[in-house]
């Protein structure tokens, strides 16, 4: 849309597609229970950008764990194998509304909350960025 900025957006898979959702991403490892792929509405499924299975457990969305998980979630994704991932994500979202799907029910301590903040300073470019594209 013409005079639309785009924006980075997060939200639960099971709240209701918005037209203004612009492509919903699913960040999560697992598929989420109770959701058809119609249902979904999405552009794509980014499970290579989940956290790992191990990250997953550990934190266990206890928020005490917090800004341990978003420090290790952090390194994970600057993994080789997911750079690739995470600049597609990047350039999309320079260009468009991206809406990060997630499952799980605590709406601030989840993965694509500390996805959405990394985007957020790669696409705006952050002088003193250390991590690779």
């Amino acid at each position: 849309m013409p005079g639309v900025q785009p924006a980075i957006r997060v939200k639960r898979i099971y709240d209701p597609y918005e037209e203004g959702d612009g492509e919903r991403i699913l960040v999560d490892g697992l598929w989420p229970r109770g959701i058809s792929r119609e249902q979904s509405h999405l552009a794509a499924w980014a499970r290579e950008l989940a956290p790992s299975a191990q990250l997953r457990q550990w934190f266990g969305h206890d928020p005490s764990r917090w800004d341990e998980f978003r420090q290790r979630y952090r390194q994970e994704l600057q993994e080789p194998d997911k750079q690739a991932a995470l600049l597609r994500l990047v350039q999309l979202a320079r260009s468009r509304t991206v809406t990060l799907l997630y499952a799980a029910r605590d709406k601030e301590h989840n993965q694509a909350v500390v996805l959405r903040e990394l985007l957020a300073e790669l696409c705006r470019g952050e002088p003193g960025r250390t991590e690779p594209l």
